[in-house]
């Protein structure tokens, strides 16, 4: 019994940020019926290579990015554009708690998808609508994407290095976080309306932006700004309020320091051989080794290079002050520290029963996660959903099939 078992979701969303929103709401034991288009499904369903191997090793036709974030759901494939199509999806939403939509916003309208017409038919829905803009707004009608919003919210501002130094200039992130962070606040914006409908009776409409969002995370970086009137630049893989927090170089490799207070500072002066830095008045206080960063940092950077780098993780490891190596994802992974925490995890597939993937961070003492089902093929529970939740024949079924209305995988 997961902590949201009996809530039933309905997942309209695609790509990343709504999907990933869902995939939560699963791993924490709702039941997510995921609807998708016959024929294609999710766009992310084509985001290969690389793709899915099977049991012997062999690719499949299942991306591995749409593997990553639609685990624990039921795939159900119906075309949204038909009469008959929408009419199926408002007799399931009769009996959801639950739904997530990523359509521009105002599209679902003409579907009679939007908010205002589920609520008449089920006044307990939580709707949660995910777009790049919002639902207001003179941006709301525009479509958004993780890359635009990194670049209009400012993040790619302050990422990367230095417009001065080799390789400067404005950077995106390794993954799309303007989606990933939508998810994660749609999931709590969620689990907040269904909280209140406990003592209201009603649900209500979730309006979720990536660009709220990503502005939102700017998080002190956005109050430096408000504070100071200076507009933060990038400082590469340094901080822009403490000093030592940054990559330095070894003989053989990069590592890093996150020095985060004065005692720290002190005690990383002694384990590295250079005590004096610690009472030299330029450096005493963060604020004065903000002041004075390219001085401490250049002095550091060159006493760095005359050792290796595990040499000096283990002596600033020894003083307690943060310090850590860069690894690769094959090197994440493989962290004893990863798996004692149980972070990859075998979910058999139809296609392959020793499908691996990252799990779920969340660790509840009393409803853990559990993963019940790996990222469905498209249209894998068509037939089962519509006949145990809206009690269609098999008659039924296989008309609306005929009119390419639904679509049930072959497997």
């Amino acid at each position: 019994m997961g902590a949201l078992t009996g809530i039933r979701v309905l997942d309209l969303s695609r790509v990343l940020a709504g999907p990933w929103c869902g995939q939560i709401l699963a791993d924490l034991g709702a039941e997510v019926i995921k609807v998708e288009r016959p024929g294609s499904g999710d766009d992310t369903r084509g985001w290969g290579p690389p793709w899915m191997k099977d049991g012997d090793g062999e690719w499949t036709a299942e991306a591995s990015y749409y593997q990553s974030a639609n685990r624990g759901k039921r795939s159900v494939a119906i075309d949204l554009a038909s009469a008959e199509g929408q009419e199926l999806v408002r007799a399931l939403v009769a009996d959801c708690d639950v739904l997530i939509e990523n359509y521009k916003a105002g599209s679902l309208k003409k579907y009679g998808l939007d908010y205002a017409t589920l609520a008449e038919l089920n006044p307990r829905l939580v709707y949660c609508s995910i777009t790049g803009f919002g639902q207001t707004g003179p941006r709301a009608a525009e479509p958004g994407y993780d890359f635009i919003i990194q670049g209009l919210g400012g993040l790619m501002s302050i990422t990367g290095e230095r417009d001065d130094l080799p390789g400067g200039g404005p950077q995106k992130t390794g993954v799309a976080v303007a989606d990933l962070m939508t998810g994660l606040y749609s999931t709590i914006a969620i689990q907040a309306a269904l909280i209140n409908r406990e003592k209201t009776g009603r649900g209500q409409h979730c309006d979720m932006a990536l660009l709220d969002v990503q502005v939102a995370t700017l998080a002190n970086q956005s109050v430096n700004y408000l504070a100071s009137g200076k507009v933060p630049g990038r400082y590469g893989n340094a901080h822009a309020n403490i000093v030592p927090y940054q990559v330095f170089r070894a003989a053989d490799r990069d590592f890093i320091i996150a020095c985060g207070n004065d005692a720290q500072f002190v005690a990383l002066c002694g384990a590295i051989g250079l005590p004096e830095l610690s009472t030299d008045p330029r450096f005493i206080r963060n604020a004065d080794r903000v002041r004075h960063r390219d001085q401490l940092v250049e002095i550091l950077a060159t006493h760095f290079l005359a050792g290796m780098a595990d040499e000096w993780v283990a002596k600033i490891h020894a003083v307690k002050v943060p310090v850590g190596a860069i690894n690769n994802i094959a090197q994440a992974l493989d962290e004893p520290q990863i798996q004692a925490r149980d972070m990859l995890v075998n979910i058999p597939h139809p296609l392959n029963p020793a499908f691996t993937m990252v799990g779920s961070p969340i660790k509840l003492s009393e409803t853990p996660v559990e993963y019940q089902r790996p990222a469905p093929m498209l249209g894998q529970d068509t037939d089962a959903v519509l006949r145990d939740r809206l009690g269609l024949s098999a008659d039924q079924l296989a008309g609306l099939k005929d009119l390419g209305i639904i679509e049930q995988s072959p497997r």
